[in-house]
């Protein structure tokens, strides 16, 4: 990486060897600096990071063939964003084609990793041959690879860690009561509690009022679902929370501390232990 101005904050250029390719980190107050940028006047694929209305991670995945001159209207047409990644080839080798082709790709796998709120619908990727579809694949690893290293899991899988013995190391709620049976791991950014887990079928008194709108949001948008008889109360997909404690609450429906209440379903280890090292 190469900080333009030598600020940590400010625009950055970050390059692999032995790749074409060439990033750009560009905060959104920026952009009007960039015409001394002449390779960002050409084509390229982007991103666009931010906030959404109700304070989520959104982002928008577009590409143009004079990338600057996009991304000056993005700024007077779309105003959640504050960070731009923008994506281009060091040797002027991206045609229209490459570029419709990562965008669509990029889409696609943001679209189905569900960390971020996406601001336009999934696009067909256009044919290419064979060795350009090859090509692209290793550009669009490339991206994803510095997407991440910038702090955007937009593209991160739901792996579930292993212990040292190779074993999945999945956690439980130690606490049964009120239909709970939860389970789930830890992530880079939080905790998620996997598809199938059932939560408590009623809340105590003492549940913040955080967790319990954000049960009923759960229950709104259907990742938390009713049966018929409404005696149990499903996770119908895996849902990452920004905290062990969040999921133990929403899944306890009370106040708990996750590092607590997160036990290994192995041997019964508390979370806060299994972090300290102590399995």
């Amino acid at each position: 990486m190469f900080l333009i101005e030598g600020e940590p904050s400010g625009r950055a250029t970050c390059e692999l060897s032995n790749w074409t390719g060439l990033g750009y980190r560009l905060p959104r107050h920026t952009i009007k600096d960039c015409d001394d940028r002449d390779d960002l006047k050409g084509p390229a694929v982007y991103m666009l990071f931010g906030l959404d209305d109700e304070g989520k991670k959104a982002a928008y995945i577009g590409e143009s063939e004079e990338a600057l001159t996009r991304l000056r209207t993005h700024i007077k047409e779309k105003d959640f964003w504050t960070e731009a990644l923008v994506f281009v080839s060091k040797d002027n080798n991206l045609n229209k084609a490459h570029i419709k082709y990562l965008e669509s790709r990029m889409i696609e796998l943001a679209t189905y990793r569900r960390r971020y709120k996406l601001t336009q619908n999934t696009t067909k990727a256009p044919r290419i041959n064979e060795a350009e579809r090859s090509t692209m694949e290793e550009f669009l690893s490339n991206i994803i690879f510095f997407v991440d290293v910038l702090g955007h899991r937009i593209f991160e899988e739901d792996a579930i860690p292993q212990s040292k013995s190779g074993e999945k190391v999945i956690f439980t709620t130690k606490n049964k009561a009120r239909g709970a049976a939860s389970k789930g791991h830890p992530t880079n950014d939080g905790f998620q509690v996997l598809a199938g887990s059932k939560a408590a079928t009623q809340e105590t008194p003492s549940i913040p009022k955080g967790w319990k709108r954000l049960r009923e949001e759960l229950i709104e948008k259907g990742i938390l679902l009713w049966n018929e008889n409404r005696t149990e109360l499903t996770f119908v997909e895996s849902y990452e929370f920004s905290s062990p404690t969040a999921a133990a609450g929403v899944c306890m429906g009370a106040s708990v501390n996750g590092l607590d209440e997160w036990v290994l379903v192995s041997s019964g280890t508390k979370l806060k232990d299994y972090e300290a090292g102590k399995e």
